[in-house]
């Protein structure tokens, strides 16, 4: 049975069904040109250097390809970032460890650059919202996304919508319990030193252990430390934000062996008082993303789409 196009489906039958998506990350950014489906057409990575020539690397291959002008561009960026859209500074990047990127202007500088509209949020926003629409949540409509990584990070979806308030959700900079077998270590945060990021991003792990777990024997004490951690913060999540999901990416998850570990230390701290089958089916419960490493820079096409619709 056909359906009848949306308006919004309708509105795009003389323009570009095609959108522009940035993931402005700290150690690369990924441009690529998608569609309303999710399916990506063109893409390019390239390492984040400074702001200048980074950020002309991202509008060149958003400007140089030919045909229709892109519909709508979304930017899902490293944070922190400014999302008060009330705020001069709305579309900056606030005060982030990364050398020279403080108080840049990524939402401006596209507009000024591309007349079309602009969606812009964190990338982890913006990964939990391409898990929602086209991953491991598409089930659900509250879930906490995770990254950990060369940082650890956190979006927040409630009601099919990313969390925003005074900021934004800022999961890596909470402070959890030290391990007994974790005392001696100040942590790497400039900011906090032992937060969470801190204690259990991958640069910390390599501060700690002169290794990434790639790198290290299953017995080694830093699976342990790890899992405990991250089994905290997921407990953590649970008992704060209560979301019917947890998923959990990053180049430190790509170990396999580590899912089953952070599920049971999870349990741990819960001590039985959450009883929901959800939570104790904990396989289900806290997953890998079903995109994989493409869920930031989907998440930015679905930032540039909610743009087209003015969302």
């Amino acid at each position: 049975m056909l359906q009848e196009p949306t308006e919004f489906e309708d509105s795009m039958s003389s323009e570009s069904r095609l959108f522009g998506a940035i993931e402005a990350g700290g150690t690369k950014f990924v441009c690529a040109i998608g569609d309303e489906s999710g399916t990506i057409h063109e893409e390019l990575r390239f390492p984040t250097a400074d702001p200048a020539s980074t950020l002309a690397q991202a509008c060149a291959f958003l400007k140089d390809r030919g045909g229709d002008p892109l519909r709508a561009i979304g930017a899902a960026c490293f944070g922190p970032v400014i999302l008060d859209r009330r705020s001069p500074h709305y579309g900056f990047i606030g005060k982030t460890p990364k050398i020279g990127w403080n108080n840049v202007d990524i939402a401006g500088l596209l507009s000024r650059e591309f007349s079309c509209p602009i969606g812009f949020d964190t990338d982890v926003n913006a990964a939990a919202l391409a898990e929602q629409g086209w991953g491991a949540g598409r089930d659900i409509d509250n879930l906490v996304y995770l990254t950990v990584g060369t940082g650890i990070g956190g979006g927040v979806i409630v009601g099919g919508l990313p969390v925003h308030g005074l900021m934004h959700p800022e999961i890596g900079h909470v402070y959890p319990r030290r391990h007994p077998l974790d005392v001696n270590f100040a942590g790497i945060c400039p900011f906090h030193g032992d937060c969470l990021e801190g204690l259990a991003s991958g640069p910390a792990i390599v501060a700690r252990a002169g290794s990434d777990l790639a790198h290290l024997d299953p017995a080694h004490v830093q699976w342990e430390l790890q899992a405990d951690y991250l089994g905290q913060l997921c407990a953590q999540l649970v008992l704060t934000v209560s979301p019917q999901r947890i998923i959990i990416g990053g180049g430190v998850m790509s170990q396999d062996r580590l899912f089953p570990l952070v599920r049971q230390r999870m349990q741990h701290w819960l001590a039985g008082y959450v009883d929901r089958p959800e939570i104790l089916g904990a396989d289900r419960y806290l997953v890998p993303p079903a995109l994989g490493a493409q869920s930031g820079v989907l998440g930015a096409l679905k930032l540039a789409v909610s743009a087209a619709r003015g969302a």
